[in-house]
């Protein structure tokens, strides 16, 4: 049987909206454990705050932080070297680094720029943790961790709504992207899909003799180049009961449920299929 690689969200998919818990997911995070699955979180999360939730779910596989900035591979978990023509690899006390995201005080210079030039735009580099914590919800040691920023830069847009595709504009003309998850983010030339595809060829390489069989699931727009790499693309509810309209891909599988809910009953039904009748994808609606 090919061996599965899932890839997940936090935000709004494996973790509750509002309350940042995984608890109603915790019957298919105890099956992917059982099952030795490798289970790569892929967030907009910083590296100091995947850390914190890999250490609560006992995690300790590869991970992608900041909207695709960043790939995390712990050091010995591959048993061959980490190498890639294109992109910078560091190694560092635990982990080998492949950097694929722009330079942070380069995202915080483009938002001062925008300010400048009249744009309404508030990032998470000019919050105090206390106003985080407000707006977010998260726990004070979650907010610090939240501001601890390597490649991408979320922000607020407090302008007029007439004013946001012209701020869309101006910063692609200034040679960065933007994505949305649950804020917009400024961003380089990064998303999860090219490093979840970084990641897919070295666990092909890892279990050449089986295959493998990718999954991914998420919950908006900036998780759309992320589904688009694997094999069964899964979707779940967001916080209103509502799909994320701009995804629409032709194998997707959307899950009856809210973030971890959706998540739980999604990849219970989907590793059980792959189990007993050895066929992926099958809509679980």
């Amino acid at each position: 049987m090919k061996k599965p690689i899932i890839f997940t969200d936090l935000d709004g998919t494996l973790l509750d909206y509002r309350a940042y818990s995984y608890e109603t997911a915790k019957s298919a995070l105890n099956l992917v454990r059982k099952r030795d699955i490798p289970l790569v979180i892929c967030s907009s999360k910083t590296r100091k705050e995947i850390e914190y939730y890999r250490k609560k779910l006992d995690n300790h596989h590869p991970f992608i932080s900041e909207n695709g900035g960043g790939i995390f591979i712990p050091k010995g978990y591959f048993p061959f070297p980490i190498s890639n023509q294109r992109y910078e690899i560091a190694t560092g006390r635990n982990y080998h680094v492949i950097r694929l995201g722009a330079r942070y005080e380069d995202l915080r210079r483009v938002l001062q720029e925008l300010k400048q030039e009249g744009f309404q735009v508030r990032g998470f580099g000019d919050m105090s943790v206390e106003e985080l914590v407000e707006t977010t919800h998260m726990k004070s040691v979650e907010a610090k961790m939240a501001k601890q920023r390597d490649f991408d830069e979320p922000f607020l847009h407090t302008g007029p709504a007439y004013r946001l595709s012209g701020l869309l504009r101006a910063i692609h003309e200034k040679g960065f992207k933007f994505t949305q998850g649950r804020f917009y983010h400024i961003l380089g030339n990064s998303n999860k899909g090219i490093a979840v595809s970084i990641l897919i060829d070295l666990y092909a390489r890892k279990f050449q003799d089986s295959g493998i069989v990718t999954m991914a699931i998420g919950d908006s727009p900036n998780d759309k180049p992320m589904l688009q790499r694997v094999d069964v693309p899964i979707l779940v509810r967001k916080h209103d009961g509502c799909y994320e309209s701009s995804i629409k891909l032709p194998n997707l599988i959307k899950a009856d449920g809210i973030g971890p809910e959706g998540w739980n009953a999604a990849i219970r039904d989907q590793l059980g299929r792959l189990k007993t009748k050895h066929t992926l994808p099958t809509k679980i609606r």
